[in-house]
């Protein structure tokens, strides 16, 4: 076990490292992260002019405006909606949906007259290129790989920070509140950074843990955990499997007959009913609450219009249950207004740390140099702290594959020089 300054000194190394890594891309990530929180406001902006509509005496069943839904997709070559909101505003179109998450577009249909009041492809709206930028750094999967090392590093970031700034005795725990001003621009972007830093710690693993779900490998192993444990979402939760039974001479029914199925089972928040597509397939009422214990599944034979099954959010396992609440969390949907401005005040200060470590490295390095602590052989370490090592790079793997490499360098780099040297001395 080596000595206390010596711990501290590999940290600082690594700190640094981890820092000089990740913090543009940390800037960026908060910045876009910050925009996207505005994502719904732009969107009900932008389609605004298709959604309000005057009020009428009398409206178009839900089936007739399916069917003006479907012939305008089909006549302007896009996909065929196969589910809708059902609607609680009499001042607002009714809205089709075609495809899933971000590849999502919609048709609105005007309920009294029957006029399609316009389209709209969430891939071409302006957020989406931001939610692009913030996942993907606009180049695709190999963007999600860099996103997911980021955040990765940023655990690293943050876990070194709090031990190297954490107050060592009662005395300097002032300086958890405090920033120096009158000590010169170093010593300030060294506060601000350590302060800001500290009291955002535990709020950015919360939003790490939010957004990690979404990446490739972290994401991947994820689930593969929660299918392998069972603490997934219930066997045909989302109506995989799940048939309808066709009857000879008995027509499907309609979608307000359905509408009314949901309308009787008054469901919080926004309710979605997925339309059949095929002759075999079936109804599925499902909502998003605020309250996301309030949340249900409701699969229905398009023919005899029973339930066939139906799921609350009590019955979903453990792993999914707390990856939908820090997805959540991390969209600022939880828990109202409060979380959306606790989100954009974490964007916005997380943009404050990043510039300030940043400067107050450049201040503090010296020139022509990374600026990094001479520390002892990684080797002498400790267990404790190659037991933490190995622990992250298990669960982050990103971060296990980057470390390997950075250790590979950092051997081939010691081979080299040992062997130059053994040639000059030879020479």
């Amino acid at each position: 076990m080596i000595h206390a300054q010596s711990i501290h000194s590999w940290l600082w190394r690594w700190h640094i490292i981890a820092g000089v890594i990740s913090l543009p891309f940390i800037f960026l990530l908060s910045i876009t992260g910050a925009v996207y929180l505005f994502k719904m406001d732009y969107e009900q902006k932008t389609y605004s002019k298709f959604t309000d509509i005057p009020v009428l005496s009398s409206s178009l069943s839900y089936q007739q405006q399916y069917s003006i839904a479907k012939q305008a997709a089909l006549k302007n070559n896009i996909p065929i909606p196969n589910k809708f909101v059902v609607p609680n505003d009499p001042n607002k179109a009714t809205k089709f949906i075609a495809g899933r998450f971000s590849s999502e577009s919609y048709i609105f249909v005007d309920r009294y007259n029957g006029e399609v009041t316009g389209f709209y492809a969430r891939k071409d709206a302006l957020m989406q290129k931001v939610r692009k930028l913030h996942g993907e750094l606009l180049i695709g999967k190999s963007g999600s790989w860099i996103t997911e090392l980021i955040a990765s590093w940023l655990v690293v970031l943050i876990m070194t920070g709090l031990y190297l700034f954490f107050p060592r005795s009662i005395s300097s725990i002032k300086s958890l509140f405090t920033v120096r001003t009158k000590y010169g621009r170093r010593i300030f972007y060294r506060d601000l950074h350590a302060v800001s830093g500290f009291w955002l710690s535990m709020a950015l693993l919360l939003v790490l843990a939010g957004g990690l779900p979404w990446t490739e490998l972290f994401g991947s192993n994820y689930k593969s955990l929660r299918d392998a444990t069972g603490t997934g979402y219930p066997e045909g939760y989302n109506g995989k499997g799940l048939k309808s039974i066709k009857q000879q001479g008995v027509n499907p029914r309609t979608l307000d007959d359905v509408v009314l199925q949901a309308q009787h089972k008054k469901l919080a928040g926004t309710v979605t009913i997925s339309i059949p597509t095929k002759p075999s397939g079936i109804f599925t009422i499902s909502n998003r609450a605020k309250d996301i214990h309030q949340q249900q599944k409701i699969h229905v034979d398009q023919y005899s219009g029973k339930t066939i099954t139906k799921y609350s959010w009590d019955e979903v396992g453990i792993l999914s249950h707390v990856r939908q609440i820090v997805m959540r969390i991390h969209q600022g949907e939880l828990f109202g207004q409060a979380n959306w401005f606790f989100m954009l005040g974490i964007s916005v200060m997380t943009a404050i740390l990043s510039l300030s470590a940043l400067v107050s490295y450049c201040l503090r390095k010296p020139k022509k140099s990374l600026g990094l602590p001479k520390v002892a052989e990684d080797k002498k370490i400790g267990l404790l702290l190659w037991g933490a090592i190995v622990l992250l790079a298990v669960v982050l793997p990103m971060f296990g594959i980057s470390l390997l490499v950075i250790l590979a360098i950092s051997l081939i780099t010691r081979v080299v020089k040992k062997r130059r040297k053994l040639i000059a001395e030879t020479s």
